[in-house]
């Protein structure tokens, strides 16, 4: 019941703020993200101006313009962003009902300063006549040395790549977590380059023999305009590994108010959209995401794949030990 009358009074809402505008910092460059920004126009008379850029420097510009930013968005493609960016009081607490009473609690941060808005497993792929899904079964195995030269997974600057150290770190502590990046640099077909999608093809033209990837990049290759992406997905299969005491690592794309934005109401309103049923349903569609409202369902290709359970760790922590996972990296020589 909530839920309908918070969405009827944000379509009713439109008419007050015609004229009006959100300005959005985002590292996302889907084109269903430019679907959903017409959308939330044409439903509440609020123009969407977009900056787009990675998410440091995006953070870095909002530091530089201090007070003056007319940031009222961000959005990034990695729980990690969101902290840094709450961490340089970048963002602020607001009080949404709504996402509040709709993102589960590990999904969002615990000042309410950021939500996520979808979901994305790092997940495993390995050749259609691999040995693999009999042999690794959770994240701990891809350290094991009877997989050396099969993996390949892009460099340690990766964020995706760090949030899912980050997690190794939250199951397991600091030195475990030091063994098992020294474990996948051994267990390497090759030192780490390209992104995810690059992973893949490689694998599927018989450069090792697992890849590890996000679901999203998986989906985007199907019936991709670029024929080697589309013929390299059908030699792979995903597998969903999980942690020994866990389930299989997510993170998130999300979102947060600025900490001095100048058109606040418009923020919230925006963001709100972005969790609504309607928007939820298109980043599962179109973008191969898994929905954060619960009810949504995935697309016919990532149902296809199968299904997970998540991993019980909160997005909050794969910040906090975003550092710690980058000095590991470090130690480990992983590239």
């Amino acid at each position: 019941m909530f839920k309908k009358l918070t969405l009827s009074a944000l379509l009713l809402a439109g008419s007050l703020f015609a004229n009006s505008e959100v300005n959005v910092y985002s590292h996302r460059h889907y084109d269903t993200d430019k679907e959903l920004f017409k959308m939330f126009e044409d439903k509440t008379g609020i123009k969407v101006n977009v900056v787009k850029a990675d998410a440091s420097a995006l953070i870095k510009r909002m530091q530089s313009e201090g007070q003056n930013s007319p940031a009222d968005v961000l959005i990034t493609v990695d729980a990690g962003g969101l902290f840094q960016a709450k961490n340089q009081g970048l963002l602020q607490s607001i009080d949404s009902e709504y996402l509040i009473a709709n993102i589960p609690e590990k999904l969002r941060d615990k000042d309410n300063q950021w939500f996520a808005l979808t979901k994305r497993a790092r997940v495993v792929l390995h050749t259609l006549d691999s040995t693999v899904p009999n042999e690794l079964k959770t994240y701990e195995d891809l350290a094991d040395p009877k997989f050396k030269g099969k993996i390949m997974i892009r460099s340690s600057n990766n964020i995706y790549n760090q949030s899912l150290l980050a997690a190794v770190i939250a199951h397991h502590g600091e030195e475990y977590a030091l063994q098992w990046a020294k474990g996948v640099v051994a267990n390497m077909a090759k030192e780490p380059k390209g992104n995810d999608r690059y992973q893949v093809t490689a694998i599927a033209n018989g450069i090792g023999e697992i890849a590890i990837a996000n679901t999203y990049y998986v989906g985007q290759m199907v019936d991709n305009k670029d024929v080697a992406q589309a013929e390299a997905v059908k030699k792979v299969k995903i597998l969903f590994p999980k942690f020994e005491k866990g389930g299989t690592h997510i993170n998130v794309s999300g979102t947060g108010v600025a900490k001095y934005s100048p058109n606040k109401d418009n923020a919230i309103k925006f963001i709100e959209f972005l969790a609504s049923p309607d928007a939820q349903k298109l980043f599962a569609q179109a973008n191969f995401e898994y929905p954060v409202l619960q009810n949504i369902e995935a697309s016919d290709v990532v149902k296809s794949w199968g299904t997970f359970e998540d991993d019980t760790i909160s997005m909050n922590v794969l910040g906090e030990n975003n550092k710690l996972a980058v000095k590991i990296f470090d130690q480990a020589n992983w590239k």
